[in-house]
């Protein structure tokens, strides 16, 4: 009876799609014997394991936020029937993987690129003692040879990954396209730092694959390190989405903005619409010391300036990296705040991971760290951050996430960090929320409420953050929320101001505040000019608010204040 192979893995959620699986299965298709599937780490484990079952050789694909489910998955597998023969490949399991192939329900592990030694493994199975970069058990005895063989990546010229997928599923998840393979940097926390070689896959197959996923998906995601290190193959890349993009369609890159051509910068000016770019810049930290500790090379001020110059025209998501060697608690603080003031619409403050096979790992013990040994190997303490300064930063970025990344409190963050210290407003926040919810079970209320109290136990002179704290509330709901924070000007003054402006008050909902500063100046420039001025917002009650002409609300009813 013929044998079957699966290719499968876990992805983080429905959205996200698996490249690699993909790949192997496109160059291998031609093996009536193998299929390939995908789950979620949300999916039953035990309908996972039934399904995979069903084959007598499994081979998933494994990343950090997977690889716990995935060896619990494989364990249910052999319960089932112990003589299915279970692979693992992918970047979790290509470093320091040898006590993974001494449990019981692993097999095989492929380490590093997966082409050459799979589709090898396909056409000799069960022989596979020959066979490079492939460890496994025999005997009681471990066998590995290593040998770096990279895929000529020429060879998926003609080739579509995507086209054994049901093309209808694919508008509405993030399909991901490599250009390159390899970094020209070597920062010691990041996995792509051991492949310092950067090779490009056919031009071909790049622009034919792209113009598929154009014609099909919404959501185009570049897995490039570095996607901008050759100025020409950057503007050809985007001539061409610009050439053959279809609506709304949103194309992410990953870029290293210090090194941004002026050439590149120019052309988005140009000729890029607004919001068909976003960019993710790992700024990381300001501190060139911890930088160049970590062999990071990066000129802030270049990179702040192609940030600003840029921001109009692509969304940014900007990333900090806190536990990095040299840094300490001050020296975060001071990273966070001078990235905020770029207001990347997106900022997320990640926590340094002790990834297999990186240096920073390797050299743990020099700088003092402690790291949880399981999945995703984060920061407990070190040399440099206790266990409570974490914590703390833990509680922070819990607060940005709610508060900034989900939009609930722009306009009164932007006027802490011009007034006050926005790390320590988010970090007091965090705190007091922890006290009164959960990070994980809250209402839009409970977000609100929470913060009212903060403001008015640390904040309780200041009129202008409250009035902001109220238009951020406001500013949240389709629907005319409840008065709350801020009163709502005299009702009758309020119709006789809706019928002046002639708004559609039998129609729609208005909520109507007097705040004490020209709005206008604050959002053009960040300044707050003392200026009472009647604020006015209109709901539909389908879509989200807006905020009616301030300038000519103030010239036109200024009889109504009196």
């Amino acid at each position: 009876m013929q044998q079957r192979f699966l290719l499968t893995t876990l992805n983080a959620k429905y959205i996200h799609m698996n490249l690699a699986i993909r790949l192997l299965y496109e160059l291998n298709k031609q093996d009536t014997r193998l299929s390939w599937k995908e789950f979620t780490i949300k999916e039953d484990k035990q309908e996972i394991a039934t399904y995979c079952s069903n084959y007598d050789v499994v081979c998933f694909s494994c990343y950090i936020w997977n690889i716990t489910q995935t060896l619990q998955v494989c364990e249910l597998i052999k319960a089932i029937n112990p003589n299915i023969k279970i692979m693992l490949g992918g970047p979790e399991v290509s470093y320091d993987w040898q006590d993974i192939i001494q449990l019981p329900q692993i097999d095989f592990i492929v380490t590093g690129e997966g082409e050459v030694p799979f589709t090898k493994f396909l056409q000799h199975y069960p022989n596979v003692e020959t066979i490079a970069n492939i460890a496994f058990e025999k005997n009681n005895n471990l066998e590995y040879f290593k040998f770096v063989e990279n895929f000529d990546l020429e060879l998926y010229s003609n080739t579509n990954p995507y086209q054994n997928d049901d093309a209808s599923t694919l508008k509405n998840r993030v399909l991901y396209i490599e250009t390159s393979r390899g970094c020209p940097y070597k920062c010691e926390f990041c996995l792509a730092s051991l492949d310092n070689k950067v090779r490009y896959l056919p031009m071909q197959h790049i622009k034919s694959n792209l113009l598929y996923l154009m014609q099909h998906g919404k959501t185009i995601k570049f897995l490039d390190r570095t996607f901008n290190v050759k100025k020409d193959f950057t503007l050809d890349i985007f001539q061409f989405i610009l050439d053959n993009a279809q609506p709304d369609t949103v194309f992410q890159f990953e870029i290293t903005a210090d090194i941004l051509h002026p050439a590149i910068m120019q052309f988005i000016i140009d000729k890029v619409p607004k919001g068909m770019f976003r960019f993710e810049i790992g700024i990381q930290t300001v501190n060139q010391k911890a930088n160049l500790e970590v062999s990071r090379k990066q000129n802030f001020d270049k990179t702040k300036n192609v940030i600003l110059q840029l921001k109009d025209y692509v969304e940014m998501h900007l990333d900090l990296i806190v536990g990095l060697p040299l840094d300490y608690f001050e020296d975060i603080k001071y990273s966070f705040e001078e990235v905020f003031k770029l207001f990347p619409p997106e900022l997320q403050l990640g926590f340094l991971k002790f990834l297999k096979g990186t240096p920073v790992r390797e050299k743990h013990e020099q700088y003092g760290y402690v790291f949880d040994p399981i999945a995703p190997y984060q920061i407990i303490k070190s040399n440099f951050l206790s266990e409570q300064e974490l914590a703390d930063i833990v509680k922070l970025e819990h607060a940005l996430e709610i508060y900034w990344n989900k939009k609930r409190l722009e306009h009164t963050l932007k006027y802490v960090i011009t007034y006050y210290s926005v790390f320590d407003f988010l970090l007091g926040l965090g705190k007091h929320f922890e006290q009164r919810s959960s990070f994980f079970s809250y209402g839009i209320m409970d977000i609100y409420n929470i913060a009212n109290e903060y403001i008015e136990q640390h904040f309780a002179n200041d009129t202008t953050i409250k009035q902001l704290f109220a238009i951020d509330y406001y500013l949240q709901h389709k629907i005319k929320p409840a008065t709350k924070f801020v009163d709502e000007i005299d009702k009758k003054e309020k119709f006789e101001l809706l019928e002046q402006l002639k708004l559609q008050h039998h129609k729609l909902r208005y909520t109507v505040l007097e705040i004490d500063f020209d709005y206008d100046t604050l959002i053009q420039q960040n300044i707050i000019q003392q200026h009472k001025q009647l604020f006015i917002i209109e709901y539909s009650g389908t879509s989200k608010p807006t905020i009616v002409s301030l300038q000519k609300n103030a010239a036109q009813s200024k009889g109504a204040l009196t």
